[in-house]
């Protein structure tokens, strides 16, 4: 992997035909009949569905952005809130899903609103565990503003926690970053935290 997280080429993915002959082997594994019709033409879906679910591997951050950062003298806190965020558990390949909410202080440079939550999925669009998700999130937007302060919570449910494992229906994990003033200064802390969570 490269340092933002984008294979690299000597890290070549598998090609469609070998995703789909794995699935069907697995299938067989699985003591299915990949030739029933049902069955038929499910590697093919499969791996444009792993292919689509995982499309955050191939992202370069940079093109995210697409220069997309400006020169702007404000310093009151951006919030955006309650982005959807959609990824998949590197342990056991099965979704966690739930919400996203980012924060930062500018300090001289302002992002496009719609970026937020585009580097929300560049990285979530991956194999992950959530904590590490929430401080990449965290660190693209430090290392593309150099701002005052960032802050991302992201509250999510994990599939595999509910379907298998201690079968839990009502969990939910939440994860935070806070970084510079955000971590630092309690009232900008607590301004933050109201703000996510005002209903």
């Amino acid at each position: 992997m490269a340092k933002n997280g984008k294979r690299e080429k000597n890290g070549k993915p598998a090609s469609e035909g070998e995703l789909e002959s794995l699935v069907k082997r697995l299938l067989s594994e699985l003591g299915e009949d990949p030739s029933r019709e049902g069955l038929r033409k499910t590697p093919h879906r499969v791996a444009e569905s792993l292919r689509f679910l995982t499309r955050g591997c191939s992202k370069d951050l940079e093109d995210v952005l697409n220069g997309a950062i400006y020169e702007e003298s404000v310093d009151e806190m951006v919030v955006v809130r309650d982005i959807e965020l959609y990824s998949m558990c590197e342990h056991h390949m099965l979704p966690f899903f739930g919400k996203c909410h980012v924060a930062y202080l500018p300090k001289g440079k302002i992002i496009g609103l719609s970026k937020i939550p585009r580097i929300v999925d560049c990285f979530a669009r991956r194999l992950q565990v959530q904590e590490r998700l929430t401080v990449q999130i965290a660190t693209a937007l430090q290392e593309a503003l150099g701002p005052a302060g960032v802050g991302v919570v992201i509250e999510a449910q994990h599939l595999c926690m509910m379907m298998r494992g201690v079968e839990k229906q009502n969990s939910l994990a939440t994860t935070s970053c806070l970084l510079g003033r955000l971590r630092d200064d309690e009232k900008t802390r607590a301004e933050f935290l109201t703000l996510i969570h005002k209903r």
